[in-house]
């Protein structure tokens, strides 16, 4: 399993890096470059969320090719947009019907991220069952 991740301003890569993601998993950015290719694995991905709720178009982009392998989404925000706030987690989560993991305002802080790490841990291992039994 990986971490896919598409940071606007920085603040999702730095929740990325302070949360050691990849030393846990492994990790992808979505660019404007690569946001078409397709990734051959499971992968939660971590998202900035732009406006009054809106999923960037990298983002959209990606989903595109890549939804069928998502297994969760988490999203990045900032509190000052009210009810808005991280809504394009809640927006690829209800279109693509993957789990909500978690919002974090902007970079996280440190137990946002040890939340994430641990999240992201109990999915993985979940996968790793089923890959077992299914052999």
């Amino acid at each position: 399993m990986i971490i896919a991740f598409y940071s606007m301003t920085g603040n999702v890569r730095r929740f990325i890096k302070n949360s050691k993601a990849g030393e846990h998993f492994g990790t992808y950015e979505i660019r404007a470059a690569n946001k078409d290719e397709p990734v051959d694995e499971p992968f939660i991905l971590v998202t900035s969320t732009y406006g009054y709720g809106g999923v960037p178009a990298e983002v959209k982009s990606f989903l595109r090719v890549n939804h069928r392998r998502m297994v969760a989404v988490a999203s990045s925000g900032n509190r000052n947009w009210g009810a808005h706030y991280a809504m394009a987690g809640e927006h690829v989560s209800n279109e693509y019907s993957v789990p909500l993991l978690m919002k974090f305002e902007l970079h996280g802080t440190p137990g946002e991220r040890e939340e994430f790490i641990e999240k992201a841990g109990a999915i993985h291992e979940s996968i790793r069952r089923e890959e077992i039994q299914s052999h």
